[in-house]
């Protein structure tokens, strides 16, 4: 394996900390229009932290640089975790995030391709992981070593269309395509197992050809380490890691709701969001 992809060795106390301002400017952006996608933006929050700030090889002052690593959030309406991100990394100012979800802002409710630091416009389920495959064996036909991440949902998993993407991935052997899928148990309709039954999930992939692993997808550590198996897996086998979230992890008030897929909050719940997020670590 190339010398550049190997594993590093991560902080977590420094991890903890921007886990936590990431979900506090969560909190701050959804205040603003107060509802939406709060609970899937604080339940990937400790995923992009370890991504943008341990493992991704980016560089905020050239957002272009042509040998980056690329991140494609296929699930377009998780992107208030994403600006949280792109944020606290420097790549968009901070201060922009008080326009989410204002009339004539950059920061839309789905991410779009036009804001730095957005590498597809998402929302239409089923697509990004197609895209990703496709990014990946561009990065190979370019000669680059970059490394090609794709974030995805469990109901995404119930689209056809995901699984040409995974077979495809195999055939070409594209071994620096890391694909992670978000397994919180929700979807618009429902339980994913009583929508349309994905399990199990591993074991699909790993049918198609993949190495495949499933963890707490809320314990950096964890994701830390899956990184490390993934970046040392056998040569030629696309990697896929299972995520198994929380909606609104780490602020229990969001959490604990029976439904969470797309949350309004009262005004007087916003103050008792901020300090249970102060308090988590």
């Amino acid at each position: 394996m190339n010398a550049t992809l190997q594993p590093r060795v991560a902080d977590p106390v420094k991890l903890a900390a921007v886990a936590q301002r990431l979900r506090l400017h969560v909190l701050r952006m959804a205040e603003r229009v107060g509802q939406g996608y709060v609970g899937q933006g604080l339940g990937i929050s400790d995923l992009l932290t370890v991504l943008y700030f341990h493992f991704l090889r980016h560089d905020p002052q050239r957002p272009d640089w042509v040998e980056r690593d690329r991140f494609i959030l296929s699930i377009g309406h998780y992107a208030i975790g994403l600006y949280a991100a792109l944020a606290e990394a420097g790549i968009i100012p901070v201060d922009e995030l008080d326009s989410y979800g204002a009339d004539g802002s950059r920061l839309e409710m789905s991410a779009p391709e036009t804001l730095t630091g957005v590498e597809m416009t998402g929302g239409s389920l089923g697509h990004g992981f197609g895209q990703a495959v496709g990014m990946a064996l561009g990065q190979r036909l370019a000669g680059r070593d970059a490394r090609t991440v794709v974030l995805m949902s469990d109901g995404e998993l119930q689209e056809g269309s995901t699984w040409e993407a995974a077979m495809a991935a195999a055939h070409h052997r594209l071994d620096r395509l890391i694909a992670f899928v978000d397994h919180n148990r929700q979807q618009a309709d429902g339980p994913p197992e009583r929508v349309m039954g994905i399990e199990s999930i591993p074991d699909k992939f790993r049918a198609f050809g993949w190495h495949a692993q499933r963890i707490d997808g809320n314990d950096r550590m964890a994701i830390v380490a899956a990184l490390d198996a993934a970046l040392t897996a056998p040569a030629g086998m696309p990697r896929v890691i299972v995520l198994d979230t929380v909606m609104g992890c780490g602020v229990p008030l969001f959490a604990n709701r029976e439904k969470n897929h797309f949350i309004r909050v009262g005004a007087d719940e916003w103050a008792i969001a901020r300090r249970q997020a102060s308090e988590v670590a």
